[in-house]
C-alpha cells in the first residue's frame, strides 16, 4: 500500500486546528500553545511538501502520489487525490505560505486560537483542492475555503471588515453556484465525478458553451478576472495582512487552475470559442487596473491592483493554447504567489512599526531601514519583471506564447510590464527614498529575527527561479505537453465531424 501522503498534507492541519482547543489552560497559555502548534503543524506540512516534490517524477505521465478509497459508490463518488506537473507546486506553494502566514500572525492577541485554526483550516482547504480528482470534492474543497477566510475578514479585519467579508463571500458563492450546476450536468451525461474521466468524456459544442460560462462565472471571480475583481480590493484591503498574504497568493491561483483543470481539457471547442473574450478580459485587466494602481495613494492597495493586474497576464497565458504560454502562466503563478506573499510582509513590516500606509505619509526609509529596503527593492524589481528574477522568466514565456496566437495581444499584453514599472517604481520611490514624513522620520529598528525568517526564503526563491527556471519548467513540460496535445486533437476531430457530409 501506498504512502497517504497526500492525505496527511490535507488533514494534519485540521488535526492541529483540533488540538487547540483540547489544550488545558488559561487564555494566555492557551494563545501561547496555539501559536506553537499552528507554526509546528504548518511546518511538518512544509516538511511533506518538500517530500513530495523530491519524489516528483518529471518524465511520467501520469498522476502521482494516487490514492482512492469507497465514498458514495452508488453515485459513482470516490475519494480520489493525485497530483501532476500542473498542481504539484500550487500545493507546495500554500505548504510554503502556510507557515509564514503564522509567524506573520504571531503578535495577533484577539482569539489567538481561533485565528489559528482558520489559517490550519484554510490550508486543509486548499491542499485539498489542489489534490482532488474528483469533482465533488473539489467543488466541497473550493468552497469549503470561503468558511475560513470570511472568518479571518470579518472578525480579525479592518474598520470595513464585515462589509469586506459579505462581499467576498457572496460574489464567490454566486459564481460557485453555477459551477454546481455544471457539475450535476456533467455528473448526469458521464456517470461519474471521476475527472480524470470526464477529461476524456465527449460533451456536445452547444452544451460546452454554456458550461464554460458556468465554470467563467466561479473560476473568473476567484482569479480576480475583470470585470469579477471588485470584491478584491475590500477584501484585500480590510482583511488582516496574513489573511490578504494567502487570498493574493494561493486563492486567487484557485481560478486560474480551474481554467487549466476543468475549461480547456473538457470543454475544447467552447475554450477556443471564448478565448478572444478571455484575451479582452486579461488584457482589459493588464492596462485598466494598472493604471487603477498607479492612482492609488495606499501602499497596501497599490500592491492589490497590482495583484489584479499580474492575473491577467496569466489568463492571457492560459488561453493561447501553446506550451510556451501555459508554461509562461504556471510559472507566472507561482512567482506571483512568491513575490506577492512577500511585498504584503513589507507592508506588514510598516504597520508592526506604527507606519502608516498612505504613500504621502512615508519617505526616507532607505536611510533608516536599509536591510528592509533591500528586500523591498528585490521583490519590487521581480514584481515588475527584471531579469534575474523569477518575474521575467513566466512573463516572457506568456509573450512568446502569446505572439504565437497574435501580435496585437502581445503588445498590449507586454504593456502590462511597462506600467508595472510605472506603479511600482512610484511606490519605491516614495516608501524609500522621498523626504521622510511623520512617524517615517523616527528613529525605528531594521527588521527582527522573525521577519528575516519569513522574507528571507522569498527572496532565495525568487532568484534561484530567475537564474534556474527549469527546476518548475522541467517539473510541469510534460503535463503542459499533454493538456495542448489533447486540446488540439479535440479540436481537430471535432473540426472532421463537421466536414464530414
Amino acid at each position: 500500500m501506498n504512502f497517504p501522503l497526500l492525505s496527511l498534507m490535507i488533514w494534519l492541519p485540521l488535526v492541529g486546528a483540533g488540538l487547540m482547543f483540547v489544550t488545558q489552560g488559561n487564555e494566555i497559555v492557551a494563545a501561547r500553545n496555539a501559536r506553537w502548534i499552528a507554526l509546528w503543524t504548518s511546518l511538518i506540512v512544509m516538511i511533506l511538501a518538500i517530500v513530495m516534490l523530491l519524489g516528483f517524477n518529471p518524465a511520467a505521465h501520469d498522476f502521482q502520489f494516487t490514492e482512492t478509497a469507497h465514498w458514495i459508490p452508488q453515485f459513482h463518488v470516490a475519494y480520489r487525490l493525485g497530483v501532476d506537473g500542473i498542481s504539484l507546486f500550487f500545493v507546495a506553494l500554500s505548504a510554503l505560505l502556510t507557515p509564514i502566514a503564522v509567524l506573520a500572525s504571531w503578535r495577533e492577541t484577539r482569539r489567538v486560537r481561533d485565528y489559528m485554526a482558520a489559517f490550519l483550516l484554510l490550508e486543509t482547504m486548499t491542499i485539498g483542492m489542489f489534490c482532488s480528482l474528483d469533482f465533488l470534492m473539489f467543488y466541497m474543497f473550493f468552497e469549503g475555503v470561503l468558511i475560513p477566510m470570511y472568518v479571518i475578514i470579518g472578525v480579525w479585519g479592518g474598520e470595513r471588515r464585515v462589509y469586506a467579508a459579505i462581499k467576498f463571500f457572496v460574489y464567490t458563492l454566486a459564481g460557485s453556484l453555477l459551477m454546481l450546476l455544471a457539475l450535476v450536468w456533467m455528473w448526469h451525461n458521464a456517470g461519474t465525478t471521476n475527472m480524470i474521466v470526464l477529461m476524456h468524456t465527449p460533451i456536445p459544442p452547444h452544451i460546452q458553451d454554456w458550461l464554460f460560462l458556468a465554470f467563467l462565472a466561479s473560476f473568473g471571480v476567484k482569479a480576480a478576472v475583470w470585470p469579477l475583481h471588485t470584491w478584491l480590493p475590500d477584501a484585500y484591503g480590510e482583511a488582516p495582512l496574513p489573511g490578504t498574504i494567502m487570498l493574493a497568493a494561493v486563492l486567487s491561483k484557485m481560478g486560474a487552475y480551474g481554467f487549466l483543470r476543468f475549461s480547456l481539457p473538457m470543454l475544447p471547442q467552447a475554450s477556443a470559442y471564448f478565448a478572444p473574450l478571455m484575451f479582452v478580459l486579461g488584457i482589459m485587466a493588464v492596462i485598466y487596473i494598472s493604471f487603477a494602481a498607479l492612482a492609488q495613494t495606499d501602499m497596501k492597495r497599490m500592491i492589490a491592483y497590482s495583484s489584479v493586474a499580474h492575473m491577467g497576464l496569466i489568463v492571457v497565458g492560459i488561453f493561447t493554447f501553446t506550451v510556451e504560454g501555459i508554461e509562461g502562466a504556471l510559472f507566472q503563478m507561482v512567482s506571483h504567489g512568491l513575490v506577492i506573499a512577500a511585498l504584503f510582509l513589507c507592508v506588514g513590516v510598516l504597520l508592526a512599526r506604527g507606519h502608516s500606509l498612505r504613500l504621502d505619509q512615508l519617505g526616507g526609509l532607505a536611510a533608516r531601514m536599509p536591510v528592509y529596503a533591500a528586500f523591498l527593492m528585490l521583490f519590487v524589481m521581480a514584481n515588475v519583471g527584471l531579469p534575474g528574477t523569477s518575474g521575467f522568466v513566466g512573463e516572457i514565456l506568456v509573450m512568446i506564447g502569446a505572439i504565437q496566437v497574435n501580435f496585437w495581444v502581445a503588445l498590449l499584453t507586454g504593456t502590462g510590464m511597462i506600467l508595472s514599472v510605472a506603479y511600482m517604481l512610484v511606490l519605491t520611490r516614495r516608501v524609500l527614498f522621498d523626504h521622510a514624513r511623520g512617524i517615517a522620520s523616527a528613529l525605528i529598528d531594521d527588521i527582527s529575527g522573525r521577519e528575516w525568517a519569513m522574507l528571507a526564503p522569498l527572496a532565495i526563491l525568487v532568484i534561484v527561479l530567475g537564474f534556474i527556471p527549469n527546476g518548475l519548467t522541467f517539473a510541469f513540460n510534460n503535463a503542459v505537453k499533454d493538456l495542448v496535445h489533447a486540446h488540439m486533437s479535440a479540436l481537430g476531430q471535432a473540426h472532421l465531424a463537421m466536414a464530414k457530409p
